[in-house]
């Protein structure tokens, strides 16, 4: 059975409709305490980083949230915002913390380009790691749906699985630390290839 972590920034029915297309089993998790029901769970989100972190810290998810993922070792799938929360640090508006899972920075995209338009919305293909599960069946290069103005900056590259240009910006794409797992584009969103990386999560 899959949680979908429901904090109130987030497409829950979209990500679980996704996830029932394509076999899966799910529930929308607004419970902490129901965590240790689960044995994978989903972290979509839609929104400002401050407001996610906020929301999460509010309605009790934190610690139980930590516990399962870096303690239990559950596999879990961070989505769009839900994949940004898991840093160390945000610094959209304001810096603060993030959940510290990943050794990572969440920065505005065009930082080092005034020019370059944000935010980042559309199709946009992606290149990603041979041989990386999330990934497996799917053509080289396939596109994915892009929504977002800020992105993930890893302090070790190798956590990146996947990555994609967007103008003269390399953005992460994806990213997997043991069994923590993000996708900066929305797989519920992005037909057929993004169903296919759902259903490989399922796999994990």
């Amino acid at each position: 059975m899959i949680g979908i972590i429901d904090y109130g920034m987030g497409n829950i029915r979209s990500v679980l409709n996704a996830v029932e297309m394509v076999g899966g089993k799910a529930d929308i998790c607004t419970d902490p305490n129901t965590l240790s029901n689960y044995e994978q769970l989903i972290l979509p989100g839609v929104g400002a980083f401050p407001m996610g972190i906020k929301n999460l810290q509010n309605r009790g998810f934190v610690e139980p949230l930590t516990k399962r993922v870096i303690v239990d070792k559950i596999p879990i799938l961070g989505i769009c915002l839900g994949m940004q929360l898991m840093a160390a640090r945000g610094t959209e508006g304001v810096n603060c913390d993030g959940l510290n899972w990943i050794d990572a920075t969440v920065e505005i995209i065009n930082k080092s380009n005034q020019n370059l338009k944000i935010p980042h919305v559309g199709w946009n293909d992606i290149e990603y790691n041979p041989g990386c599960s999330l990934f497996r069946q799917l053509p080289p290069h396939p596109d994915m749906y892009f929504v977002h103005s800020y992105h993930m900056v890893c302090k070790n590259p190798s956590i990146r699985i996947a990555q994609c240009q967007y103008k003269n910006a390399t953005i992460s794409a994806a990213i997997q630390n043991n069994t923590i797992w993000g996708t900066q584009f929305h797989p519920e969103k992005s037909q057929e290839f993004g169903l296919k990386i759902l259903e490989n999560f399922l796999l994990e």
